[in-house]
Parts: structure tokens; sequence; C-alpha cells
């Protein structure tokens, strides 16, 4: 990973009167070259890379998919995903905790979005302000992982909300915690009836086939056109 020398966006933010039509204008942008935008939010350490990883191993002889990774500074995580082969572009956000639509924007054309099938990007870690900012993704994946407890979507009920799919990560740690997995469901429940829970290990890959399945079908039906209908 020392020799890399990918590409490296300083990002600023963009003033709009109105983020949520940009939001909207880049997902219609998107759907016309078929390029899927997913966008994943986790809290720092919840194990965003190595769950990127696991579902484009079972993804990427399908699709062409390429990765953006956003960080207040350095350029560890995009380092990782290209040793593993994928394209990747590094996303310096400034000190800004979040992406928008303009700056998701900026981002999609560096890397080339249009000659690819998915795009997904690895927001800035915290579960605050990212849920706050639409960026124009089709779908918004939550990552929280067995240590941070399953009291979360009771504290930070708008990233819940948001959430389209949410992944459960290290569960082989389960035992070590005091995590309760059907607690945490209805606690999922009680601000987001329709998101599926995928429980999964980013160390030993269990549990990523039924959400690579999801994925897949999400991007089959995007590029067929269903989610207009």
């Amino acid at each position: 990973m020392e020799d890399w020398t990918g590409k490296i966006l300083e990002l600023k933010e963009t003033v709009l009167e109105d983020n949520d039509a940009d939001a909207d204008r880049l997902r219609g942008e998107l759907a016309e070259t078929g390029t899927y935008y997913l966008n994943i939010m986790s809290s720092p350490g919840s194990g965003k890379t190595t769950c990127i990883l696991r579902l484009i191993r079972r993804l990427s002889s399908e699709f062409a998919v390429g990765v953006l990774e956003a960080d207040i500074d350095g350029d560890v995580d995009a380092r990782t995903v290209a040793a593993a082969g994928v394209p990747a572009v590094q996303l310096h956000t400034g000190g800004m905790c979040h992406l928008d639509a303009d700056m998701s924007r900026q981002s999609l054309r560096e890397i080339g979005s249009d000659s690819l099938d998915l795009v997904i990007l690895e927001n800035v870690g915290n579960l605050v302000c990212p849920a706050e900012f639409d960026t124009g993704a089709a779908a918004n994946l939550v990552i929280l992982s067995v240590p941070e407890g399953d009291d979360k979507p009771l504290k930070y009920p708008l990233m819940f909300e948001k959430a389209d799919a949410v992944l459960v990560n290290k569960i082989d740690a389960l035992e070590a915690f005091d995590f309760d997995m059907e607690r945490f469901i209805a606690n999922v429940r009680l601000r987001n009836t329709a998101a599926p829970v995928f429980p999964v290990s980013g160390r030993t890959g269990e549990g990523f086939d039924a959400a690579a399945d999801w994925l897949r079908g999400r991007i089959i039906a995007w590029k067929e056109g269903q989610h207009r209908g």
C-alpha cells in the first residue's frame, strides 16, 4: 500500500439554497447512466472499509465497482481499497464531517462514474451530521458494530431513520459485549419499519451473502429503471 499513487480530491462545501433539490438532480443524472450510488455511514472503527471489501468480493464479477473514501485527512482507507484491486479516490473534506450533493458530484466525476455500475461512498465516520445531508445516493447503508451497543438507534434516531439497510458488524464478538440483537432490531424498528438488518462479521465473512443479495437486487432494479415506477 505504500506505493499507492492514486487520486486525492480536496473537497470544498458548496453553499446551496436547496441541497435536497440538488441531490434529486444528481440521482436523476445517475439514473441516466445506470450508476448505482451507495452511501455508507457509521461511526469510526465500525469496520466500514472491511465490510465494503466483503461486499465488493461478492459483486465484482457482475458489476464494475469504484469506491470513494471520505475523510477529514489521510489516505489509509483508499490505499486499502486500491491494494485490493478496486478503483478508489480519497476525498478530503477539509474539516467538514459530511458530504453534500455537489461534493458527491465532484467526486463521482473524478472517479469516472459513467463507466461504473456501482460507486460506494464511505462517508466521514460519525453518527450525526452525515445523516443530515442528502448526498444524492440511491440508498443509505448504515453500519453499527457490536461494541457500540444496541441502544444507538435510540441515541442517533436520524441516522437509522435514513437507513435503507443496516449491517451489524463484528457479530463474532457478541459473547464479549452486552449486545442483544433482538433488542437492537426492536430499537431500529422504532425509527424505521422497512430497513432490513443484516448481522455480519467483517473478520469471518459471515452474513455477507445476504447483504450482497440485497445490494445486487437494488443495483439491478436501478439499472432497469424500476426505482422510477
